[in-house]
């Protein structure tokens, strides 16, 4: 498979030089953002969606494969003074492309908050650049020297890695997934998870396939590096998320025309948000969250099933979860009358589904009788009774 990569990079490297439209799908970015940017940047970038529509001023991007910058000088725009933007690429020629017209971006813009580094996407541990500059100075000359050149690279993830662990709020990347060969894949969803802090989320447009591609194409080099051969059923492509970890995964958007068919196999963008932050204790604080509809009952991720009205015991750390984006809008939140403290809650066994009496939020000695709410304004601001 390494073979693939090669083709990708060379592929790659020339259309660095020269603009090749057949790496890239129709694309309607936001004009005000191309407006600083040099035309060289935008001919020679390519891709398939536009992740940046999913960024927030003052978050730290990290932008995979991110080729001559034009999605990473987006973003610094998006992101702002207060952001960050870093982008990765394999490939000198793209990096050159990037690095040399980032001090344009920065000038017209008024700072410079963007960078670019040399890695592969499936190992974002390993800085190419420092790799290359230990290998200037102790050639390869024997088979001993390759293997020490091995451990080499394994020191450097370790020491001054290129990208470092929970670093990142967002994480895009833009037709980029599909070029990765299939045995390093598992490991290139992984790296996003593990650079991506707690509560960091990617936001991913690549190019899916309708049906399994066939092994014959896959080793088609050319199809590889043309977005191809290398794309993921698209209900694979979102397990693949979830395999490494990720909650709250949808389909941002999704093409309704196939890009180009092959042999009967549609291709088509897609653009998925998923989450990181999942991951912890359970403790209960006596929370329970109501399914809002409009489906009579609906499951998450790690089997806590939702029905429609009903109050469902959930753990904190659930709880907090489900009250932030993509899930937010379809619950109602019950918070106990009498806060629970870290130090008193107890463990919550999430295998367990259940219904929350309301006793248990309100407690059992609860008494109160009250007069009717002043709940209804009517929109008019003077507060009527509700009845």
């Amino acid at each position: 498979m390494r073979k693939l990569e090669t083709a990708v990079q060379h592929r790659y490297a020339a259309a660095a030089q020269a603009t090749e439209p057949a790496l890239c799908c129709p694309i309607e970015y936001d004009r005000r953002y191309l407006e600083i940017i040099p035309a060289e940047v935008i001919e020679k970038d390519y891709g398939c969606g536009d992740p940046s529509q999913h960024l927030h001023p003052g978050e730290t991007v990290l932008d995979l494969g991110s080729g001559t910058g034009k999605i990473c000088f987006i973003a610094a725009q998006v992101v702002g003074p207060a952001g960050r933007v870093i982008g990765v690429d394999m490939t000198d020629a793209m990096l050159e492309v990037a690095r040399r017209n980032a001090p344009i971006v920065a000038a017209r813009l008024g700072y410079a908050n963007v960078e670019f580094r040399k890695g592969r996407i499936q190992d974002l541990a390993l800085d190419l650049d420092a790799l290359d500059a230990e290998l200037r100075r102790h050639p390869l000359t024997d088979a001993n020297a390759f293997l020490r050149a091995e451990e080499l690279a394994a020191d450097l993830r370790v020491r001054a890695p290129l990208i470092a662990p929970d670093s990142i709020d967002v994480v895009v990347s833009n037709c980029v997934l599909n070029l990765v060969e299939p045995a390093a894949k598992r490991l290139l969803f992984a790296e996003i998870f593990r650079v991506l802090k707690r509560g960091g989320r990617a936001v991913i447009s690549d190019i899916v396939s309708d049906e399994d591609v066939p092994e014959a194409l896959q080793h088609d080099p050319t199809l590889w590096s043309g977005c191809i051969s290398g794309a993921l059923r698209e209900d694979a492509f979102l397990r693949a998320f979830e395999d490494a970890g990720f909650y709250g995964i949808r389909l941002a958007k999704r093409d309704p025309r196939p890009w180009q068919t092959v042999h009967g196999l549609e291709f088509r963008s897609v653009t998925v948000e998923a989450f990181k932050g999942k991951q912890g204790d359970c403790f209960d604080h006596n929370q329970a969250v109501i399914y809002r509809g409009p489906f009579r009952e609906t499951l998450d991720d790690d089997g806590h099933r939702y029905r429609r009205g009903e109050r469902v015991a959930v753990c904190d750390k659930t709880f907090q979860l489900l009250r932030q984006a993509p899930y937010a809008a379809h619950f109602e939140f019950i918070e106990p009358l009498v806060p629970v403290a870290p130090a008193d809650a107890k463990p919550f066994d999430c295998r367990i589904q259940r219904r929350r009496d309301p006793r248990e939020t309100k407690g059992l000695a609860y008494d109160a009788t009250t007069a009717p709410s002043q709940c209804c304004d009517g929109g008019s601001g003077g507060a009527a009774p509700c009845c």
